[in-house]
């Protein structure tokens, strides 16, 4: 099959990369890996040169890690280094790692600002200055400027190809321009309108302006009511400012309001995908792991979170030694009680995901906190009694102990109860003193239904086999 692939011609390659489920072909890499082992640059470039920057990412990825830097060399300025910015960041670092700061150099010069800094910002200092240092005056000043702003910020997610006009264009002058300006950016939806100090003013859409006539003034035209994003401001601010007014791009302004770049929906979409994973992989305690890493990588990042939970395990543990005397003399609770305890568990995992998900999004805030929390305890005081005669009259139907049944059914309601407000309490009080409740919630919510379900179930047990 692999030879088959590397006779395709260059057009067709995009098609054979993927296989029905989306996922890159074992065949495909194998070929492009056969290629670079073979030191055959046609080859390569017959395989690899149609792809898209995301489907060579892709790819880069598939690869093995020795093979990724050879793909580049091989290919030399056929390579796209957008496909980078497309990679994770532990990928992209290691392929930098063994690229000489010329290439790369060489390699972001043609590129849009925004991927361009995506790529250099993760690279420690001394290494992004030996790159700035190979570029033209202009451009290495461009790109320091946006490895300036804070981390997550607009500034690093814009790009700083825009078209500005002055306010006392019209139409035409507006479309010569355009038509004449060769170095344009690749995509654009909005013209700007900026005075004489760069000062943002407003927008025209491009629709608007290529359906008005040429003499209409271009101010007249423009919007000076246009939603702005200042380049400080937090990315995920900004993913939410688009989602809300439904944006395509927006202008980004510095502290003094002059227009210094543009952020399109495209960045957005990249942003609330990391955000979205960023919190899955939080709440597993998993943060910053890849597929990419290795054994010892991701055994060591995992460590210390396990570490914490099995100290949580033993905090848990110590309540079963508080009712040892009890357990011994009916074998049936040390049966149960773990049923009690997981129940509340996954209750709780449900509310803490859905409060950690709503305080990411700003959708829970002050203003609708205390509502939000009675309607969990509702919801759990609900779903408790269900589950309460469910599993009340499972235990009954086990063990024939009629009391049994309504001791782990009253256990089970108080846990549900305590699920539905450790589910709701504990991200919210993270928040409140600025801890990531996507971090941090997972381990105390467990804690909370572990401990409360077997000191409900435990202790019920104790007073009601004891009142009787």
């Amino acid at each position: 099959m692999a030879d088959d692939i590397n006779t395709i011609p260059a057009s067709a390659s995009a098609q054979t990369l993927r296989g029905d489920d989306g996922a890159v072909r074992p065949e495909f890499v194998e070929a492009v890996a056969s290629a670079i082992g073979n030191n055959d640059a046609s080859a390569l470039r017959a395989l690899v040169g149609d792809l898209h920057e995301a489907d060579t990412g892709d790819l880069l990825e598939a690869l093995d890690p020795d093979q990724r830097p050879r793909l580049i060399d091989l290919l030399g300025r056929d390579f796209d280094f957008s496909a980078l910015a497309e990679v994770g960041n532990k990928v992209r670092d290691e392929i930098l790692e063994e690229l000489p700061p010329r290439t790369v150099a060489e390699g972001v010069r043609d590129l849009d600002s925004d991927d361009a800094v995506a790529i250099l910002e993760d690279l420690p200092a001394q290494e992004q200055k030996e790159i700035l240092d190979q570029l033209p005056a202009l451009e290495r000043v461009v790109l320091a400027r946006s490895l300036d702003y804070p981390e997550f910020s607009a500034g690093r997610r814009m790009q700083t190809e825009f078209i500005a006009v002055p306010p006392d264009w019209n139409v035409g002058q507006a479309i010569d321009y355009m038509r004449e300006t060769a170095d344009l950016p690749e995509r654009f939806y909005e013209v700007y309108v900026v005075d004489d100090k760069q000062r943002f003013l407003g927008a025209v859409a491009l629709d608007q302006l290529l359906r008005s006539k040429r003499p209409v003034p271009v101010a007249q035209l423009m919007d000076e009511e246009r939603r702005r994003v200042v380049a400080t401001e937090d990315q995920e601010q900004v993913a939410r400012l688009f989602e809300r007014y439904n944006l395509v791009s927006a202008p980004v302004v510095d502290a003094n309001d002059r227009l210094v770049g543009v952020i399109t929906f495209d960045d957005v979409v990249d942003v609330i995908e990391e955000e979205a994973e960023e919190d899955i992989k939080a709440l597993g305690g998993v943060k910053d792991e890849e597929l990419s890493d290795t054994v010892w990588t991701i055994a060591k990042s995992r460590f210390n979170w396990l570490l914490v939970n099995l100290a949580t395990a033993f905090l848990a543990s110590s309540v079963l030694g508080l009712f040892e005397g009890q357990l011994q003399k009916m074998v049936a609770l040390a049966v149960l009680a773990p049923i009690v305890a997981s129940q509340g568990g996954n209750a709780a995992t449900q509310t803490m995901t859905v409060a950690v998900r709503a305080l990411a999004t700003s959708e829970l805030n002050d203003a609708n906190a205390w509502r939000v929390i009675v309607r969990e305890l509702l919801v759990g005081l609900l779903n408790g009694l269900a589950f309460a005669v469910i599993t009340g009259v499972a235990a009954y139907v086990w063990f024939k102990v009629p009391d049994l049944g309504v001791v782990i059914a009253l256990a089970i309601v108080c846990n549900m109860l305590a699920a539905a407000l450790g589910g709701i309490m504990i991200p919210l009080v993270l928040h409140r003193f600025r801890a990531d409740p996507a971090v941090s919630s997972g381990v105390f919510v467990t804690t909370v239904t572990d401990v409360v379900g077997f000191f409900s179930f435990l202790g019920i047990a104790t007073l009601w086999f004891g009142l009787r």
